[in-house]
């Protein structure tokens, strides 16, 4: 299978309607407990690789959270990207379901290089879409705009669903079905490349 590479990576993407480049992801912080106040919502912590797809005049890439274009490795994923617009960058997981039906980070080591067609791609933000860059949005329009384009359901590409209300009795629903945590994000932040206060990381 012939893969094309970006090999040029900057910190932002051209919104000029050429090729889009690698975005360093925004990272959360690590804390002991959710928040609990108002303005957050809540996702399931996923065991799987941070991964960028892009999607340009360019066809389709995925990049780990460093920028290194692996397309190669999750060529089914790149093969089943099919959605409704010309230009995108999406931020998510690559993850493939455990024994248990959760994410599973050494059985995803394993399909990589023996089951690829066991990947999936689960989105939880989009950066750009079709010229305009959607970074400077608040989470949760940025969030509709993913939903819009990436259908909730089974296949390669998932839409990562986000949770509102209590915090911890969201932190213990997640434990008792087997997930790492929690990641809380601040409702009306904008996306911002590296460690960040208005994404925050909880664990049992």
């Amino acid at each position: 299978m012939s893969v094309k590479v970006v090999a040029s990576l900057s910190k932002r993407a051209k919104v000029d309607g050429g090729r889009l480049e690698f975005i360093p992801p925004q990272l959360p912080t690590l804390v002991e407990q959710p928040p609990e106040d108002e303005g957050w919502v809540h996702e399931a912590e996923l065991d799987g690789y941070r991964t960028q797809i892009i999607i340009d005049r360019g066809g389709v890439h995925l990049y780990s959270k460093n920028g290194r274009d692996w397309t190669a490795k999750y060529w089914p994923i790149a093969l089943a990207v099919e959605l409704p617009c010309r230009a995108a960058i999406l931020d998510g997981e690559v993850i493939v379901s455990g024994e248990q039906g959760t994410p599973d980070s050494p059985v995803l080591e394993a399909a990589i290089w023996n089951e690829p067609s066991r990947l999936v791609f689960v989105a939880f933000d989009i950066l750009h879409l079709d010229g305009r860059n959607l970074a400077p949005w608040p989470l949760l329009q940025r969030k509709q705009a993913l939903r819009q384009l990436v259908e909730p359901g089974a296949g390669k590409i998932q839409y990562s669903e986000h949770f509102e209300g209590d915090a911890l009795a969201i932190l213990r629903a997640m434990e008792k079905t087997g997930l790492d945590g929690v990641i809380s994000k601040r409702a009306d932040s904008p996306y911002r490349s590296g460690p960040s206060k208005t994404w925050l990381k909880a664990r049992y």
